[in-house]
């Protein structure tokens, strides 16, 4: 099964100028925990919920004047929408993470594809394990020599 048949199609991206206060209610409104950051029409980062979480909030920057720019990820971690789900848990296990963006031939982003979705869509039960044992270690805390 490749990811194309069980991505979430047409992600809605957040420009990079826009407030994190704007792209938190957009993901609220859209029960989405990760967007695309857009410049014009290219794929230029991501922002997650945990981003705004830990790179604003956490501290003290305040989400109505901080721009998605500010605390966006610009490594955007793609696979093709032909990958195979094995594959495409193999390369979130290995970046530890738990999304990427979809593209098609030409490097467009055409969907999101996460942990969650491999395991619940994908129909075999062989392939929810794996999902659930890759989410489980990209899920530990990460050990940190500071106590």
């Amino acid at each position: 099964m490749q990811i194309r048949e069980i991505m979430t199609p047409n992600p809605e991206m957040i420009p990079m100028d826009a407030l994190l206060i704007d792209a938190a209610m957009k993901m609220k409104d859209l029960d989405v925990g990760i967007m695309p950051v857009a410049r014009e029409n290219s794929v230029v980062g991501v922002v997650t919920d945990r981003d705004i979480v830990l790179r604003a909030v956490a501290e003290k920057r305040d989400p109505s004047r901080t721009k998605v720019k500010d605390i966006m990820s610009e490594e955007v971690l793609t696979c093709p929408e032909n990958t195979e789900l094995d594959d495409a848990a193999k390369r979130m296990e290995e970046k530890k993470v738990r999304r990427l963006i979809v593209t098609d031939p030409s490097g467009k982003a055409v969907g999101i594809v996460s942990l969650g979705d491999i395991a619940t869509k994908s129909g075999k039960e062989r392939k929810v394990e794996m999902g659930g044992e890759v989410l489980t270690r990209v899920s530990e805390p990460s050990r940190s020599s500071h106590h």
